[in-house]
Protein backbone atom coordinates (compact mmCIF):
# COMPACT_ATOMS: atom_id res chain seq x y z
CA UNK A 1 0.00 0.00 0.00
CA UNK A 2 3.02 2.29 0.67
CA UNK A 3 4.23 1.72 -2.68
CA UNK A 4 1.29 2.30 -4.48
CA UNK A 5 0.78 5.66 -2.23
CA UNK A 6 3.55 7.15 -4.33
CA UNK A 7 1.72 6.82 -7.61
CA UNK A 8 0.79 9.54 -9.49
CA UNK A 9 -2.75 8.57 -10.33
CA UNK A 10 -2.68 8.71 -6.54
CA UNK A 11 -4.56 11.78 -4.77
CA UNK A 12 -5.41 10.70 -1.21
CA UNK A 13 -5.30 8.31 1.65
CA UNK A 14 -7.94 6.55 3.03
CA UNK A 15 -10.61 6.18 3.64
CA UNK A 16 -9.46 5.49 6.81
CA UNK A 17 -10.18 6.84 10.66
CA UNK A 18 -12.35 5.73 13.55
CA UNK A 19 -15.26 3.80 13.31
CA UNK A 20 -17.00 3.29 17.29
CA UNK A 21 -20.86 2.56 16.34
CA UNK A 22 -20.26 -0.77 14.30
CA UNK A 23 -17.22 -1.49 15.80
CA UNK A 24 -16.06 -4.09 12.91
CA UNK A 25 -12.65 -4.32 14.50
CA UNK A 26 -11.05 -3.78 17.71
CA UNK A 27 -10.39 0.11 18.84
CA UNK A 28 -6.51 -0.22 19.41
CA UNK A 29 -6.43 -1.78 15.80
CA UNK A 30 -8.60 1.16 14.27
CA UNK A 31 -5.97 3.46 16.14
CA UNK A 32 -2.59 1.53 14.77
CA UNK A 33 -4.07 1.69 10.98
CA UNK A 34 -4.88 5.46 11.08
CA UNK A 35 -1.93 6.33 12.85
CA UNK A 36 -0.13 4.46 10.32
CA UNK A 37 -2.17 6.21 7.48
CA UNK A 38 -1.34 9.79 8.81
CA UNK A 39 2.31 8.84 8.72
CA UNK A 40 2.18 7.97 5.14
CA UNK A 41 0.42 10.77 3.80
CA UNK A 42 2.42 13.28 5.37
CA UNK A 43 5.55 10.71 4.06
CA UNK A 44 3.55 10.86 0.07
CA UNK A 45 2.19 14.51 0.66
CA UNK A 46 -1.46 12.73 0.12
CA UNK A 47 -4.67 14.19 1.77
CA UNK A 48 -5.57 11.71 4.30
CA UNK A 49 -9.77 10.88 4.08
CA UNK A 50 -11.09 10.34 7.28
CA UNK A 51 -13.96 8.63 8.54
CA UNK A 52 -15.26 9.37 12.13
CA UNK A 53 -18.69 7.79 13.63
CA UNK A 54 -19.51 7.41 17.12
CA UNK A 55 -22.42 5.12 18.15
CA UNK A 56 -25.57 7.68 18.53
CA UNK A 57 -25.81 10.05 21.26
CA UNK A 58 -21.93 9.64 21.67
CA UNK A 59 -18.74 11.49 20.74
CA UNK A 60 -15.82 9.04 21.90
CA UNK A 61 -14.78 8.74 18.22
CA UNK A 62 -14.42 12.20 17.55
CA UNK A 63 -12.46 12.72 20.63
CA UNK A 64 -10.23 10.14 19.75
CA UNK A 65 -9.67 11.35 16.09
CA UNK A 66 -9.10 14.93 17.17
CA UNK A 67 -6.28 13.86 19.84
CA UNK A 68 -4.66 12.40 17.51
CA UNK A 69 -4.72 14.17 14.41
CA UNK A 70 -3.07 16.62 17.08
CA UNK A 71 -0.46 14.16 18.40
CA UNK A 72 0.23 13.87 14.69
CA UNK A 73 0.82 16.99 14.40
CA UNK A 74 -1.99 18.38 11.89
CA UNK A 75 -2.06 21.96 11.31
CA UNK A 76 2.00 22.64 12.45
CA UNK A 77 4.66 23.17 10.21
CA UNK A 78 5.90 19.90 9.00
CA UNK A 79 2.11 19.24 7.49
CA UNK A 80 1.89 23.22 6.58
CA UNK A 81 5.20 22.67 4.59
CA UNK A 82 4.26 19.29 3.21
CA UNK A 83 0.84 20.25 1.75
CA UNK A 84 2.06 23.95 1.05
CA UNK A 85 -1.67 25.43 2.52
CA UNK A 86 -3.94 22.51 0.90
CA UNK A 87 -6.39 20.79 3.33
CA UNK A 88 -3.73 17.76 4.85
CA UNK A 89 -6.90 15.83 5.51
CA UNK A 90 -10.55 15.61 4.88
CA UNK A 91 -13.42 15.08 7.45
CA UNK A 92 -15.61 12.53 4.70
CA UNK A 93 -19.30 12.77 5.16
CA UNK A 94 -19.72 15.06 8.31
CA UNK A 95 -21.68 14.10 10.99
CA UNK A 96 -20.61 15.05 14.73
CA UNK A 97 -21.13 18.16 17.04
CA UNK A 98 -20.03 21.72 16.50
CA UNK A 99 -16.93 22.29 18.31
CA UNK A 100 -15.98 18.87 16.61
CA UNK A 101 -15.81 20.65 13.43
CA UNK A 102 -14.47 24.34 14.81
CA UNK A 103 -11.30 22.32 16.00
CA UNK A 104 -10.92 20.49 12.38
CA UNK A 105 -11.00 23.38 10.75
CA UNK A 106 -8.45 24.86 13.19
CA UNK A 107 -6.08 22.26 12.17
CA UNK A 108 -6.94 23.32 8.46
CA UNK A 109 -9.09 20.11 7.69
CA UNK A 110 -11.91 20.50 4.99
CA UNK A 111 -14.95 19.02 5.33
CA UNK A 112 -17.06 17.52 3.24
CA UNK A 113 -20.52 17.25 3.19
CA UNK A 114 -22.66 13.82 1.72
CA UNK A 115 -26.80 12.40 2.31
CA UNK A 116 -25.96 11.74 5.94
CA UNK A 117 -27.38 15.67 6.73
CA UNK A 118 -30.52 14.52 5.87
CA UNK A 119 -31.18 12.19 8.38
CA UNK A 120 -32.82 12.21 11.85
CA UNK A 121 -29.85 13.33 14.56
CA UNK A 122 -27.62 14.65 12.38
CA UNK A 123 -29.25 18.37 12.76
CA UNK A 124 -26.00 19.96 13.86
CA UNK A 125 -24.14 19.70 10.20
CA UNK A 126 -26.84 22.71 8.78
CA UNK A 127 -24.49 24.84 11.62
CA UNK A 128 -21.11 23.65 10.61
CA UNK A 129 -22.21 23.84 7.14
CA UNK A 130 -22.02 27.57 7.46
CA UNK A 131 -18.95 27.80 9.39
CA UNK A 132 -16.47 26.03 6.56
CA UNK A 133 -15.05 28.27 4.66
CA UNK A 134 -15.42 28.08 0.89
CA UNK A 135 -11.68 27.03 -0.29
CA UNK A 136 -12.25 23.69 2.55
CA UNK A 137 -15.63 23.04 1.63
CA UNK A 138 -16.56 19.80 0.08
CA UNK A 139 -19.80 17.82 -1.33
CA UNK A 140 -19.77 13.83 -1.96
CA UNK A 141 -22.64 11.23 -2.64
CA UNK A 142 -20.87 8.22 -0.44
CA UNK A 143 -22.51 6.17 -3.25
CA UNK A 144 -23.65 3.89 -3.63
CA UNK A 145 -24.62 5.07 0.24
CA UNK A 146 -26.47 8.35 1.73
CA UNK A 147 -28.90 8.99 -0.51
CA UNK A 148 -30.51 12.33 -0.50
CA UNK A 149 -34.19 13.14 -0.47
CA UNK A 150 -35.57 12.01 -4.04
CA UNK A 151 -32.96 9.68 -4.62
CA UNK A 152 -33.18 5.89 -4.44
CA UNK A 153 -32.67 4.77 -1.11
CA UNK A 154 -31.27 0.84 -2.28
CA UNK A 155 -28.39 3.00 -4.63
CA UNK A 156 -26.95 6.49 -4.62
CA UNK A 157 -25.54 7.74 -7.76
CA UNK A 158 -23.01 10.71 -8.36
CA UNK A 159 -25.86 12.27 -9.68
CA UNK A 160 -27.68 12.87 -6.75
CA UNK A 161 -24.69 14.73 -5.94
CA UNK A 162 -26.89 18.07 -6.90
CA UNK A 163 -29.26 17.40 -3.79
CA UNK A 164 -26.70 17.86 -0.95
CA UNK A 165 -25.14 20.67 -2.86
CA UNK A 166 -28.92 22.73 -3.21
CA UNK A 167 -29.15 21.94 1.08
CA UNK A 168 -25.60 23.45 1.81
CA UNK A 169 -26.57 26.57 -0.67
CA UNK A 170 -29.63 27.25 1.11
CA UNK A 171 -28.24 26.68 4.86
CA UNK A 172 -24.85 29.03 3.78
CA UNK A 173 -27.60 31.89 1.99
CA UNK A 174 -25.36 30.85 -1.23
CA UNK A 175 -26.16 31.37 -4.80
CA UNK A 176 -26.33 27.68 -6.29
CA UNK A 177 -24.14 28.34 -9.52
CA UNK A 178 -21.54 30.21 -7.82
CA UNK A 179 -21.09 27.51 -4.42
CA UNK A 180 -21.00 25.31 -7.48
CA UNK A 181 -17.62 26.63 -8.71
CA UNK A 182 -16.45 27.17 -4.99
CA UNK A 183 -16.60 23.49 -4.35
CA UNK A 184 -14.65 22.11 -8.00
CA UNK A 185 -12.19 25.31 -6.71
CA UNK A 186 -12.07 23.32 -3.19
CA UNK A 187 -11.78 19.65 -5.16
CA UNK A 188 -8.92 20.65 -7.26
CA UNK A 189 -7.13 23.07 -4.39
CA UNK A 190 -7.17 19.80 -2.37
CA UNK A 191 -6.64 16.98 -4.58
CA UNK A 192 -5.47 18.45 -7.90
CA UNK A 193 -7.36 18.99 -11.21
CA UNK A 194 -9.04 15.81 -12.79
CA UNK A 195 -6.40 14.44 -15.46
CA UNK A 196 -3.98 16.90 -14.87
CA UNK A 197 -1.38 15.35 -12.04
CA UNK A 198 0.53 18.09 -9.66
CA UNK A 199 1.52 15.84 -7.37
CA UNK A 200 4.71 14.02 -7.44
CA UNK A 201 6.04 11.62 -5.00
CA UNK A 202 7.99 13.34 -3.03
CA UNK A 203 10.98 11.64 -1.47
CA UNK A 204 10.57 10.52 2.46
CA UNK A 205 11.30 13.19 5.25
CA UNK A 206 14.54 12.42 7.04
Amino acid sequence: MAALARGPAVVAIGETGLDYDRAFSPRDVQLANLRRHLALALEVGRPVILHCRSARGGRDAQDDLLRELAEAGLGGAQWQERFAGRPAAVLHSFSGPVDYAERALDLGLAISFSGLAFRRGEETSAEVARLVPSDRLLVETDAPYLSPPGAPRRRNEPRWVGVTADWLADRRDDDPHQLGEALVAAYDRTFGKVGQPTLTAPAPIA
